[in-house]
């Protein structure tokens, strides 16, 4: 069975750094693309950033760019989200996500394209 866990959630400062890790169980292949996403109560869930496999481009969504950096080891499928000066508006729940279905020309910045989700870890920052 093919799981995604979280972990490196916690409650920090303004201005203080966090790094996210998102492992891979059961699957030794390669997602094609793994990201994350976020989400605070009452919201929809909203994309923060992805990486693509083998070439390791990436994107991310404006109001992180510039202080979070996705990152990848291809070796264990497991995903990184490196981020500082943390903001309260970063405050949510961070999803991993991973794509197992080949590239289609799309942005990768829906839910919709995404496969399997890990359960989800708390970040809270507190101003």
């Amino acid at each position: 069975q093919v799981q995604l866990q979280e972990s490196g959630g916690g409650v920090v400062q303004t201005g203080a750094s966090l790094r996210l890790t998102c492992s891979t169980s059961g699957r030794t292949i390669n997602w094609p693309v793994m990201a994350w996403f976020r989400q605070v109560p009452g919201k929809e869930r909203e994309f923060v950033s992805h990486i693509r496999y083998p070439n390791r481009m990436t994107d991310y969504s404006d109001s992180v760019k510039g202080r979070f950096a996705i990152s990848l080891d291809g070796t264990k499928n497991t995903v990184f989200l490196q981020m500082i000066d943390l903001k309260p508006e970063d405050t949510a729940i961070y999803y991993c996500a991973a794509r197992h279905r080949l590239f289609d020309g799309s942005t990768y910045t829906s839910t919709a394209h995404y496969d399997y989700w890990g359960p989800g870890i708390q970040v809270t920052v507190s101003s």
